[in-house]
């Protein structure tokens, strides 16, 4: 009888894939560009934005800086977009800057990268649906009180899609990418084309004042100001090294595409930015941190939304209630939640290839019944929940800790790059070979500089703004995963085997049977006993309650048992403290035997019923598996309430229970 949970589970996640399926999986270049790279392509809707909130600070006068800090984006955005291309043709095998850093600059640089890694991808779920969410809202205010809500609805939503498999959430999440491309495209084309014929947009903030919140900056404060407004416009760069993890997720050549993937990711993402950032300084698009400091706003500044600068932008450009304005709405929305994919596709593998090399829990390496890393999306799900409901779903709060995790990664691959390409030289024994080296050693770096440089400004600026938590938060993983990994090899030195161990045997296994009265169960537990053969055998019970007791000598004696039965006292009616303390003097007067304990069990067919039987022989279990030389061998007796669960059951292919694969193997294909 198949349980509501499995029911439940074919309907959302669909029927499971075989493991040689997996080739079936694997993408090409049209699918690999939104599942992989839609997040650095919808940074475009908030990185502008970003950029002018911070500029704002001050207020009208320094709007001006607006397209300069933009240019240092776009020049980092290339090349970061260059020095990636070099490592996953370098490092096809999907480790990315984890793989590149420990393979060059040893262990611990590798751990601090994948902990950063991980920290940020959490931070790329959280911030994308917030954002999509914050569109949302500007097209329909009346969801403000419900934004926290309304995010963990979307976390859940992806979260269901991708544990449907890679391939069937790249089909899912194509259509909003490219839709949110050609809107973008089409919004700046026909703007500059209005620009151009002299009726530029204009955005309905233009004729607002701001109120600065910082006066007179000049020198290092104005310095500062704009360093800080280019980190947050450094947001642009989130995800753009995910192509990098998921190398193997591509088709064959799988270099190659992913190489060019990172082209094309470049491109389009640096084109929309700068369409976006020209249109907001033409059109004079005002936004604020705070609300109350736009002089003007018409609404509540207390509870009402500003509107996004995208959504001002396409106001101004198709009109406030365009059908080309509500259809680029809801693809910026759709793209911003669907944007935290290339987390759901990285978190995921980045932990698998961390599970494999011990530096998590094996649990994070095993693919789920479609070929999707389960435990890995569902953590991430997790995390990024808890920090939606812990900072109340706020984009202004929650980019505050983002980015420093993107740039760790950054600068240490190009270093790791650098090493690897000398590693390279060294052995390279044509001209040409030699010359193509030493230009993509030069692209690596000047990108590990470049954004070693961004790295100290991203820090400097965004510290006391909460980016401290993940400054926090990078060393404790990355001493967790060090933990995991000092356990894990522990474990294998300890399992090793020694010469001397195929040759030690125990003298004798005394077989020892727990009842508590002459039933079925019992029955089966004794004759299961005597058929293993033991040296000696002994069936014991614990005297608990005397009439009890009576009556199990009285059946035993009645059933004639060939096995003697052995009675031990319990003054204080407890039943694990006796049943050990025989077992221990036991091992104590003959320390080369083995003991062997078998208990009877009831198999029930409800998970309440468990509640109600068993529960002494968990306890003793638990109990006797921290007892050197003893063996606990559990004996089943199936109740009638698990006899329909027992008729449905099936037989499976190797491996097949452990990835959850249900129904009868003629039904699978």
């Amino acid at each position: 009888m198949v349980s509501p949970i499995d029911v439940a589970k074919r309907l959302l996640l669909g029927r499971p894939f075989r493991s040689d399926r997996l080739g079936e999986t694997l993408l090409p270049k049209r699918l690999a560009l939104p599942i992989f790279a839609s997040d650095p392509l919808s940074s475009v809707a908030y990185a502008t934005q970003e950029i002018l909130l911070i500029l704002t600070l001050g207020g009208l006068a320094y709007l001006h800086l607006a397209p300069w800090v933009a240019g240092g984006v776009v020049v980092l955005l290339a090349v970061v977009a260059l020095s990636y291309r070099q490592v996953v043709q370098a490092y096809p095998s999907g480790g990315g800057s984890y793989e590149v850093v420990s393979e060059n600059l040893g262990p611990i640089p590798g751990l601090v990268v994948a902990a950063a890694l991980l920290v940020d991808y959490v931070m790329t779920v959280a911030v994308s649906v917030a954002a999509g969410v914050d569109n949302i809202i500007s097209a329909a205010p009346g969801l403000n009180p419900y934004r926290v809500a309304v995010n963990i609805v979307f976390i859940a939503f992806l979260t269901a899609m991708n544990l449907r498999g890679v391939r069937e959430s790249g089909r899912a999440f194509a259509i909003p990418t490219y839709g949110f491309i050609v809107g973008v495209m089409l919004m700046v084309l026909v703007g500059l084309g209005e620009v151009l014929i002299g009726n530029p947009p204009v955005a309905e903030s233009a004729h607002y004042d701001i109120r600065p919140e910082q006066v007179g900056l000049s020198g290092a404060a104005l310095a500062f100001l704009v360093l800080r407004a280019f980190s947050s416009g450094c947001t642009a760069l989130t995800g753009a090294e995910a192509i990098s993890n998921g190398v193997p997720a591509f088709r064959k050549p799988k270099a190659l595409n992913a190489a060019r993937t990172m082209t094309a990711m470049g491109v389009i993402a640096i084109v929309m930015f700068v369409g976006v950032t020209v249109l907001a300084m033409v059109s004079h698009t005002r936004v604020t941190e705070n609300t109350c400091d736009l002089v003007g706003f018409p609404g509540d500044c207390h509870t009402d939304p500003q509107r996004t600068v995208i959504a001002q932008i396409a106001a101004a450009v198709f009109g406030g209630h365009n059908v080309l304005f509500y259809y680029l709405m809801v693809t910026t929305a759709l793209i911003l939640i669907l944007a935290a994919n290339t987390a759901y596709n990285g978190f995921p593998l980045l932990n698998s290839i961390l599970a494999q090399h011990r530096y998590m829990p094996r649990q994070l390496h095993t693919r789920g019944d479609r070929l999707a890393f389960s435990n890995g999306i569902i953590l991430l799900a997790v995390a990024a929940g808890v920090l939606i409901y812990a900072f109340d779903g706020s984009v202004t709060r929650l980019i505050q800790l983002y980015i420093v995790g993107v740039f760790t990664s950054f600068t240490l691959c190009q270093a790791g790059m650098v090493r690897h390409w000398n590693r390279e030289l060294a052995t390279a024994t044509t001209p040409a070979d030699r010359l193509r080296i030493h230009r993509a050693r030069a692209i690596n770096a000047f990108g590990s500089c470049f954004t070693g440089v961004v790295l100290v400004v991203v820090m400097i600026t965004k510290f006391s703004h909460g980016a401290y938590l993940v400054v926090f938060a990078m060393p404790v993983l990355v001493a967790l995963m060090y933990l995991i990994h000092r356990h894990y090899t522990a474990v294998r030195a300890e399992l090793e085997i020694d010469a001397d161990d195929e040759e030690t045997l125990p003298s004798r296994v005394h077989g020892i049977v727990l009842v508590s009265g002459w039933t079925k169960a019992s029955q089966r537990a004794v004759q299961f006993a005597r058929a293993t053969r033991p040296d000696n055998l002994t069936v014991i019970t614990v005297n608990v309650d005397d009439a009890d007791t009576r009556l199990l000598q009285q059946n035993w004696d009645g059933h004639e048992v060939s096995i003697p039965l052995k009675v031990i006292e319990s003054p204080y009616r407890e039943i694990t403290r006796p049943v050990v303390d025989y077992i221990k003097r036991l091992r104590r007067d003959h320390p080369r035997d083995v003991v062997s304990v078998y208990i009877p069990e009831y198999v029930v067919g409800h998970w309440w019923e468990n509640l109600l039987h068993n529960q002494s022989s968990l306890r003793l279990k638990t109990r006797l598996l921290f007892e050197p030389g003893v063996m606990v061998t559990s004996v089943p007796f199936q109740l009638r309430s698990s006899r329909n669960r027992d008729m449905s059951r099936e037989d499976h292919r190797p491996g097949e229970m452990r990835r959850g694969i249900t129904g009868s193997p003629a039904n699978r294909q």
